[in-house]
């Protein structure tokens, strides 16, 4: 089965209230996905986008996964053998940050068949500036449930 995901992070502060909003596509079928953390950074929203995205799928698939997020496609296509070759370690010797994330996307990539695509965001990409409008929908209702 082939599916389109695509997926945004955003965050009022950083770090701050995050949210993240993702679209799948399965032929015809559209699903749209979002949620909020209330102490977090862009980064991991971006990273928890694609996290839920991939999680919601029911059975292995083959995947184009776009998103504006330079951050997740080289992390998952540059950076991570070699963080696992050095024990969880960057190129300046410290712990590789959101390293649960990390490996939760890189339990989801064994399981599909994933292609991370990269686009410039707030550049017009229709799906790119639904899944931000669905992340900054997703901080400001978790904004207005704080007491």
């Amino acid at each position: 089965m082939k599916v389109e995901i695509f997926c945004d992070g955003a965050c009022s502060g950083n770090p701050g209230v995050g949210g993240w909003g993702s679209i799948l596509r399965y032929g015809d079928t559209v699903k749209e996905l979002s949620g909020a953390d209330g102490d977090t950074t862009n980064n991991r929203m971006e990273m928890t986008a694609a996290i839920e995205a991939l999680a919601s799928l029911k059975r292995p698939c083959e995947v184009v996964l776009t998103t504006d997020s330079q951050y997740l496609v080289k992390g998952m296509t540059e950076w991570m053998s070699g963080w696992i070759r050095k024990g969880w370690v960057n190129s300046k010797k410290e712990p590789v940050l959101n390293r649960e994330l990390w490996e939760r996307l890189l339990a989801l990539s064994k399981i599909h068949k994933i292609r991370w695509a990269w686009v410039r965001g707030h550049n017009g990409h229709p799906e790119n500036e639904r899944c931000d409008e669905l992340a900054r929908a997703a901080i400001e209702v978790f904004k207005g449930r704080k007491p």
